[in-house]
């Protein structure tokens, strides 16, 4: 399978994932001049408007090359939730495959590929903001831990799922629990697991080598213009404190133009937190998840190729 001449596909979607700067856009576009390829984002920050720099978006170059779906679907200060993503992704998913064309789910948020791909069952509960501030609120004197100690109570399933500094996650958890008065994990990790045939590829490569890789792209950022993105996004209204603009790189680069760090310590911070990123992103993607057919993102040419033969194998 090395070129695109009578091909058709019939399948469910193949996901790509993998850590952050491991070069998934890059192996999109190389699998692109091969076979019928259509990008469905899977990740949770591109799905935002205005924020192109820090979350390493598809350039517009590349959306020319190859179609993209579910970037720039709302505004930072928008409610976008598993249920919306899941929602879209899917209807996108079909017009995708009705086209013949391969839908490629491309994404390190670990949350949006695995339920698209297991089909998870995600209730359509609207967000309750009185709940939320008074949830915060909770949160801000009696600490974190006490609002994820409640969740253990009612849902100890969830709650190992939740770490406790997430507190956004927490809140929502307890928020689903007092809308539907059913436990979160039997509501939001629903899910029917792998379909017969179903494919999800992963790039890796040595953990050293990737942190070299992302502090790199940290520093390109930063010379294609991240601060003037993100005092852009203040001057439009949107407050540093929206979750959208909790995203690694975001909130550093914030308090940099807002004057309350100077740009290097604001740079050493987005670094720090990209490798931890980069630690958690192994939780959800791991090298010993036998879901995951692995492959070698240091050699993207010889992934790619890698990557044909396992789209051709599920085609028969």
């Amino acid at each position: 399978m090395e070129t695109t001449d009578g091909f058709n596909w019939n399948r469910g979607p193949v996901a790509l994932v993998g850590p952050t700067a491991v070069g998934k856009t890059e192996f999109a576009l190389r699998l692109a001049r091969r076979l019928p390829v259509e990008v469905v984002n899977a990740d949770s920050r591109q799905v935002y408007r205005y924020m192109d720099i820090g979350t390493a978006k598809p350039t517009h170059e590349e959306r020319a090359q190859v179609p993209h779906h579910l970037l720039d679907a709302v505004c930072p200060d928008e409610e976008f939730s598993l249920a919306q993503y899941l929602r879209t992704a899917r209807a996108a998913v079909e017009s995708i495959a009705e086209r013949g064309a391969v839908p490629l789910v491309v994404g390190g948020t670990g949350q949006y590929v695995w339920s698209l791909m297991e089909s998870w069952t995600v209730p359509e509960v609207a967000p309750d903001h009185d709940f939320r501030r008074m949830a915060e609120q909770r949160a801000a004197v009696e600490g974190c831990a006490a609002m994820h100690a409640e969740l253990a109570r009612i849902d100890p399933a969830a709650a190992e799922r939740i770490q406790a500094t997430n507190v956004r996650r927490v809140i929502r958890a307890l928020e689903v629990y007092r809308a539907t008065g059913t436990r979160p994990s039997e509501l939001l990790w629903r899910k029917r697991g792998l379909p017969p045939g179903g494919l999800v590829l992963g790039l890796t490569m040595d953990r050293a080598a990737l942190i070299v890789r992302a502090e790199a792209r940290v520093d390109r950022m930063v010379r294609q213009g991240f601060a003037d993105e993100v005092r852009s996004l203040l001057e439009r209204g949107y407050d540093p404190s929206l979750p959208a603009m909790s995203s690694i790189g975001y909130r550093q680069m914030a308090r940099y133009v807002l004057g309350e760090v100077d740009l290097e310590t604001a740079v050493a911070q987005v670094k720090q937190e990209t490798r931890r990123l980069i630690r958690r992103q192994h939780a959800w993607f791991g090298p010993s998840d036998t879901r995951i057919a692995w492959l070698d993102g240091a050699d993207l040419e010889g992934a790619v190729l890698q990557a044909l033969r396992q789209i051709e194998r599920s085609t028969q």
